[in-house]
């Protein structure tokens, strides 16, 4: 899944949202399910994400939506072998990125 947000501090869950093509409901309800997702709240209430935030959310993006695990899995999954599914997880974030970019000089041929 590759993401497309401007490079910033902080981003609105709306922008979120959008950027993995979910709702904002589905945001706040693993904001609540997931200890790794802590965004910032001001005085209204409104949620900013961090890019940390971003991070663990397309962790939890991959693991849920992309690899098919519940939740109650997705979560023991990251509090058993948390590192390693960072590293894997990085890993194809690369080769997804060497992948479009090879189509892209296919297209250009």
């Amino acid at each position: 899944m590759n993401i497309e947000l401007p490079e910033k501090r902080y981003y609105g869950i709306g922008e979120v949202a959008k950027a993995f093509g979910v709702n904002t409901s589905l945001i706040r309800f693993w904001e609540k399910e997931f200890d790794a997702l802590k965004p910032k709240k001001n005085a209204k209430g409104n949620r900013k994400f961090t890019p940390q935030d971003i991070k663990n959310l397309q962790l939890i993006y991959h693991l849920v939506k992309e690899r098919g695990f519940t939740l109650e899995g997705a979560k023991t999954h990251l509090k058993e072998n948390k590192q390693k599914t960072l590293n894997n997880f990085d890993i194809i974030q690369k080769l997804e990125r060497v992948k479009t970019e090879l189509s892209k000089i296919k297209d250009q041929l």
